[in-house]
């Protein structure tokens, strides 16, 4: 934001998501959208199990979803409202921290709802107290969701998924990578206390926009046959909307994520956000940032 408290900085989005080449329907679930006036933005995907254990999770990826996009535009608002005075940061991070939580319990709102509307393992209703633990198996998913503004990223992870941050110069960094993934156990919104494993990563700004940012479900990094050509789609991704503009990007995934696709057999699903400066913003300046769980 400049000097008058004009917003220095727009955003335009990219979203899309294909079934797996094997696959009746997707698993995955994701979306893009600005809040608080355009200031903000909200990023969200999800990856439903898709095993026979877990043969209603394409409801519960598509709840992930709405839980996260609810309570994160109510916190990208007070982000938005309070997030231009540093003084302010250690609260909002302290609200960063609960938001799990908060997405969780509504996300197992709506699934007991369903349970209790129509059991996924039959019966006459469900019992006083709730569905089972059990029940909430069939409706697994992961989470991945991020919040931007101006002056601050924060990003959200549970279970696997992939967040990449691109700057203007090709500069890639991931937040939560630790690693390949050497199998195919994850962690789940279905477990009990979910909200304990979920993972934070809080990163101020200072001096200009944040950098483009990139949420993928596992199919996608899957498909590549390292962790460099992941890292160089993605870089690649944020060169071809500054060179062609996001719309043409957008026209154009579809097509590469149906050939992910094809080659990791699983759904593949992308939500981004690139910031595009103001008239005389400066290039930003990253704090010193922080990740925990």
């Amino acid at each position: 934001m400049n000097a008058t408290g004009t917003p220095t900085v727009a955003w335009e989005l990219l979203d899309g998501g294909v079934k797996g080449v094997a696959k009746k329907y997707s698993q995955d679930r994701g979306t893009a959208l600005t809040t608080a006036d355009g200031r903000a933005v909200v990023l969200t995907v999800a990856d439903g199990h898709g095993s026979r254990a877990h043969f209603r999770s394409d409801l519960g990826a598509r709840w992930a979803v709405e839980a996260f996009t609810s309570c994160a535009r109510v916190y990208a608002r007070e982000v938005v409202r309070r997030g231009d005075d540093a003084a302010n940061w250690p609260r909002l991070l302290a609200e960063a921290r609960t938001l799990p939580q908060q997405v969780v319990h509504a996300w197992r709102r709506r699934v007991l709802m369903q349970e209790a509307n129509s059991p996924a393992h039959g019966g006459h209703g469900t019992p006083p107290g709730g569905a089972p633990e059990a029940d909430l198996a069939v409706y697994g998913s992961t989470l991945v969701g991020a919040v931007l503004t101006e002056r601050l990223l924060i990003c959200w992870q549970l279970g696997d998924g992939d967040i990449v941050l691109v700057d203007d110069d090709g500069t890639t960094h991931m937040p939560f990578y630790t690693g390949p993934d050497m199998g195919d156990e994850t962690e789940s919104l279905c477990e009990p206390e979910a909200w304990r494993k979920a993972r934070l990563h809080w990163q101020p700004l200072t001096g200009g926009p944040p950098p483009g940012v990139l949420l993928s479900t596992d199919g996608l990094s899957k498909s590549f046959a390292d962790h460099e050509g992941f890292l160089a789609f993605a870089t690649g991704v944020r060169a071809g909307a500054a060179s062609h503009g996001v719309a043409a990007v957008q026209a154009q995934l579809p097509d590469w994520l149906g050939h992910a696709a094809k080659y990791s057999g699983d759904d593949a699903t992308l939500a981004g956000a690139f910031p595009v400066p103001g008239p005389g913003a400066a290039r930003p300046q990253p704090h010193p940032h922080i990740d925990t769980h």
